[in-house]
């Protein structure tokens, strides 16, 4: 059998740029423009978002350098802190972390897309499998449909913003940088819009789940976080830009299909239908870059612990079990419709688990005496503003996701002992295998 084949820079930063480019981008706008009336606000808004990811990826690229492993937070908080703690992030990944947002996007794009009296979960369901079927039959052939289905994502808003600034409609709103902007940026109000913000951009980390699948991880590693992060920060400020510009702000007011209104005043409005359509292929590029990343936890945490073997990657290096099992928990949550609660109540779980990992660029440095002659290493600029920065911001959603949703928060920290009672079984699994072996 040959040696799988391993991606480069540009599907490394296509894996990037299709987890984060979502609905949010083109849903959200609608719930901002209620409590923010400054629209240079907003757009700051989406700039401060986009710092934010930046700053989170400037810690992955430097972490990933270092522990040069695939499985992103499991692998991470692993090496730097202890086993649990990274088990735990992983458990998280497993049960929530992927299977939820891949379950909601499926959703979303069949809801889009024209499907007559055909049952929405069904044909969820099937999208799914076939994107798993695909990551199933090689990485090359993955790299291929990923680089393909991103590079036609990003052509499409290009195209949306061109259309948008070129021949769009100006629509009145003003952008004015005078008292009210600044009285919007320090309020609370602008703190809680960025949450849901932060959530559009989530995705930023993906590449750091592949980190084994580069052929030279510590060039493409940085180059993918960064450069994708600050690629989709572009294409999102200037997207919601173009919102603005075309539409009037009280026809956005509370509105979810922003996208569908915005192209109705860009081009004619008997067009504005065909748009559902190009959404719901948009969100098949994400799900499909979330269905490749995810995946390479389970099997990490198989290949490290003996109660999870069975789901270990095949002699090519697919993780073939997993994605199977992926697949069967995000089917489970498309079915139940749980999936959302689920969303919430883990929301501030996997804040926590991005947050270490940031954190654990001092704790890095701290042990690694000759880090500042390591050339195979990537160093964060701006350290520690950067690495602050985020965990500050990071510290101010997790109390606020608490505050607000209380009951959630206590079904995550019920997850969270679950995980916790499955790493002590595997432990002790493991522990006795090992007693089995030597007698």
């Amino acid at each position: 059998m040959t040696k799988n084949k391993k991606i480069g820079t540009t599907t490394g930063m296509a894996i990037v740029i299709a987890n984060m480019i979502g609905t949010g981008a083109f849903t959200s706008l609608g719930f901002q423009v209620k409590d923010l009336s400054n629209n240079m606000a907003i757009l700051t808004l989406w700039v401060v978002g986009g710092i934010i990811a930046l700053a989170g990826a400037f810690s992955y690229a430097e972490v990933g350098t270092v522990v040069k492993k695939s499985g992103g937070e499991y692998a991470f908080l692993s090496k730097i802190y202890h086993p649990v703690i990274g088990y735990l992030a992983g458990w998280i990944s497993i049960t929530a972390g992927f299977s939820a947002p891949i379950a909601l996007s499926a959703i979303a794009a069949i809801e889009y897309f024209p499907h007559g009296n055909i049952h929405t979960r069904y044909m969820g369901i099937a999208l799914v499998a076939i994107l798993t079927l695909i990551h199933t039959k090689g990485t090359q052939i993955s790299a291929v449909f990923q680089n393909t289905a991103t590079t036609l994502k990003v052509l499409v808003i290009i195209l949306f913003i061109i259309l948008g600034i070129g021949i769009g409609k100006d629509a009145g709103n003003s952008f004015l940088l005078d008292t009210s902007y600044v009285k919007e940026v320090s309020s609370s109000v602008f703190a809680v819009a960025l949450i849901y913000v932060g959530y559009s951009y989530s995705g930023w980390n993906a590449a750091a789940y592949l980190t084994d699948d580069f052929k030279n991880s510590r060039k493409s590693l940085p180059i993918s976080l960064i450069g994708g992060t600050m690629a989709v920060m572009i294409l999102y400020v200037l997207l919601q830009y173009v919102f603005l510009k075309n539409v009037p702000v009280r026809e956005l007011e509370g509105k979810i299909n922003i996208g569908v209104i915005a192209i109705s005043k860009i081009l004619d409005p008997r067009k504005a239908k065909f748009f559902g359509i190009i959404i719901s292929m948009l969100l098949v590029s994400g799900i499909s870059a979330m269905v490749w990343v995810g995946a390479r936890v389970t099997s990490c945490i198989a290949e490290d612990y003996t109660l999870w073997k069975y789901f270990r990657s095949s002699k090519d290096n697919i993780p073939k079990k997993a994605l199977w099992l992926q697949f069967a928990l995000t089917s489970i949550l498309i079915i139940t419709e749980t999936f959302e609660q689920i969303m919430i109540y883990c929301g501030f779980l996997l804040t926590l688990c991005t947050m270490l990992v940031v954190a654990g660029v001092f704790v890095s440095r701290r042990r690694s005496k000759e880090f500042a002659n390591e050339s195979s290493y990537f160093r964060s600029p701006l350290f520690p503003i950067t690495q602050i920065f985020y965990l500050l911001l990071s510290l101010w959603i997790i109390f606020y996701s608490v505050r607000n949703h209380p009951y959630e928060s206590m079904l995550g920290i019920l997850n969270l002992l679950i995980g916790l009672i499955t790493y002590l079984v595997s432990s002790k699994y493991k522990k006795r295998k090992g007693l089995d072996k030597q007698t």
